[in-house]
């Protein structure tokens, strides 16, 4: 590396919870600059998922991007003119924003009306250990499990 990295932006917390990783969450799911949009849109679909399980919808976001998370991933490595895929570890902050952007992603392809109802029905359904971004975190881990034996190529 040849310069210093730089430094890391502190994000401040969000207004109705008071916590950073939901400022995070509504940056990625933010288009066009439009933040009170992106908060409208998390505040809304958390309260949905509060009125379709009966329970607090903050700690049932958190369940979900708990489920969501991944340890492992595969990276790309040519090693004498074969490409590897090399199963290494996740950073904590990797890990985060691979949970985010899988949900908001997968939550963005669902078929409801609203952006709202589409986010709330891909939390409901990762805190339940099923939807689409679970099975794209047990997709990685499948892969990285698959590619076991290349570990010894790591870098």
């Amino acid at each position: 590396m040849r310069k210093s990295k730089p430094k890391k932006r502190i994000l401040l917390p969000d207004p109705k919870f008071n916590d950073t990783l939901v400022t995070r969450f509504v940056n990625n799911l933010m288009y066009g600059g439009k933040k009170s949009t992106a908060y409208g849109i998390f505040y809304s679909a958390i309260s949905k998922v509060e009125e379709k399980t009966k329970e607090n919808g903050l700690d049932t976001w958190k369940k979900a991007m708990t489920n969501v998370m991944p340890t492992v991933e595969v990276k790309s490595r040519r090693v004498g003119g074969a490409t590897f895929q090399i199963p290494s570890e996740i950073r904590a902050d990797r890990k985060i924003a691979l949970t985010i952007k899988w949900l908001i992603s997968y939550s963005r392809n669902r078929n409801e009306k609203s952006m709202a109802e589409k986010l709330a029905g891909e939390i409901i359904s990762a805190s339940k250990n099923e939807g689409s971004a679970v099975k794209k975190k047990e997709d990685t881990h499948r892969m990285a499990e698959a590619n076991k034996a290349f570990s010894h190529f790591k870098a």
